[in-house]
């Protein structure tokens, strides 16, 4: 009998077991939460910055705010889940709560690669036309923009929600480390080829982007070394440098993944799970600390509230 003839049992638990075999649990749980407070920290830093300071109520700084938001979602929806099964010891999650989950996190990765392009798009604009920038891109357009991004995630992950909810599981058990779409499919009694199509459309369609994020920052690149004054050079040129740094982060870990399994090799269930961590946490990590640290009028502004309240 073919599993796809079976209806959807009703699973009311999953069981996360991705960390089963480890010996030093309580050690990567640890890391993982010290890594999710500096997450929330940063990222909540720079938003209030942003959001309580006039001053920077502008395109770039305001997209700044949109992938911190997305970058605690994404970093809260896995998170959570194994800091729960590392340290607490609970490794049951509830079946809607697991499809809750997995549809944050992949709304957050979806929303990440967009808000990418959205800021590699306004560094065009910024350095290759100064003198339009402010009148191209405007804040409602930006708002409009990064709404949109948001309905078109909205849109793919219902999709992606809805056939995993339809699916039959009976085997409730979770090998990999929180819930994601490939592991609710390897848990479903089905064969899981024909349900990762939608999942490899989707993947394709974030990794096409980074050409083309890759190309604007090239041609930015090659604008700022054409400056005739070395000092507007070189800080137009950090600046470009600052924000291809999440990018890389960003992108890193999924083409090392591609391109290993294009190069047919296998990973096993440990390294496949290390890869997915890396790419739930190093990105979040990065993005506001780069932000941060590389952005002046962000670091002024604290140390403005900072002073007005000692």
């Amino acid at each position: 009998m073919s599993f796809e003839n079976f209806s959807r049992q009703n699973v009311a638990e999953f069981t996360i077991t991705g960390f089963d075999h480890l010996s030093h649990q309580k050690v990567l749980g640890c890391l993982i939460l010290l890594c999710y407070f500096c997450v929330l920290l940063s990222s909540g830093t720079n938003i209030c910055i942003i959001v309580t300071d006039r001053r920077l109520h502008r395109p770039m700084y305001l997209l700044i705010c949109n992938l911190a938001v997305v970058d605690i979602m994404f970093t809260t929806s896995a998170s959570t889940t194994m800091i729960s099964v590392l340290l607490v010891k609970d490794r049951g999650i509830s079946y809607y709560s697991c499809i809750s989950r997995m549809y944050i996190y992949h709304l957050g990765d979806i929303t990440e690669c967009l808000a990418l392009s959205l800021m590699a798009l306004d560094r065009t604009f910024a350095i290759s036309q100064p003198l339009r920038y402010a009148s191209i891109l405007t804040n409602p357009r930006i708002f409009i923009l990064i709404i949109l991004s948001w309905l078109i995630g909205i849109g793919f992950m219902a999709k992606v929600a809805t056939v995993a909810d339809n699916l039959p599981y009976c085997q409730p058990i979770i090998k990999y480390v929180f819930c994601d779409y490939p592991s609710l499919i390897r848990a479903a009694c089905v064969n899981p080829e024909p349900y990762f199509v939608i999942a490899i459309i989707v993947g394709l369609w974030l990794i096409a982007q980074f050409p083309l994020i890759l190309l604007s920052y090239m041609k930015l690149i090659y604008t700022v070394l054409r400056l005739p004054n070395n000092e507007n050079r070189r800080q137009l040129f950090s600046t470009v440098v600052s924000h291809l740094i999440p990018v890389v982060a960003y992108y890193a870990p999924k083409l090392v993944s591609v391109l290993l399994t294009r190069i047919g090799v296998k990973l096993n269930l440990t390294e496949r799970n290390a890869l997915l961590i890396i790419s739930t946490l190093l990105p979040s990590l990065i993005n506001p600390t780069v932000y941060f640290l590389r952005t002046k009028e962000i670091r002024d502004a604290l140390q403005h509230k900072i002073t007005m309240h000692w």
